[in-house]
């Protein structure tokens, strides 16, 4: 960990990603714990109509902390293996689909939360107990990566993310 940020010194993040993050404003040891409790306390309040609660859970309450609020731009460079994608972090763009993220963690054995959205393509973003991060958009659901830091690499730097599938 680079925790001066030094020029040359290694970083947490691939360059390209570093340097988008912190042109979205943010900066190694940010964090809101304010923030992600007032997002913590509005999604366990909301009750969709068919009476479907989110999920909350340290590891969600960590990204938030730490990322939320932040619109982070595709990350500078070719793409790798699809357009890069910019990502914004704010559960409550995930506020109403407690349903269908409540559906994901029972497919996947695990509590599932809302992380944010892609905005151009309108995916929801959501991690699980364990950090893991997911999209799911109009075509399906994918796996986004094991946690935060690379589910922000392999959307900013144009990965492709595997899709879930029933096996």
């Amino acid at each position: 960990m680079n925790p001066g940020g030094a020029a040359g010194a290694a970083t947490r993040f691939p360059a390209g990603v570093d340097a988008a993050l912190r042109a979205a404003g943010w900066r190694p040891g940010r964090w809101d714990i304010m923030q992600a409790e007032r997002w913590a306390d509005a999604l366990r309040a909301h009750v969709s109509p068919g009476g479907h609660r989110h999920a909350v859970f340290p590891a969600a309450v960590e990204a938030w902390a730490e990322f939320g609020g932040l619109t982070v731009p595709a990350a500078a460079g070719p793409a790798r293996q699809v357009a890069p994608a910019a990502v914004l972090v704010d559960p409550m763009r995930g506020l109403h689909m407690a349903r269908t993220l409540g559906d994901l963690g029972r497919a996947l054995e695990t509590g599932i939360s809302p992380l944010g959205e892609e905005p151009a393509s309108g995916a929801v973003l959501a991690v699980d107990e364990e950090g893991r991060v997911y999209a799911v958009d109009h075509t399906g659901d994918w796996y986004v990566g094991q946690d935060v830091d690379h589910a922000l690499t392999t959307l900013t730097t144009g990965l492709q993310p595997p899709r879930l599938t029933l096996s």
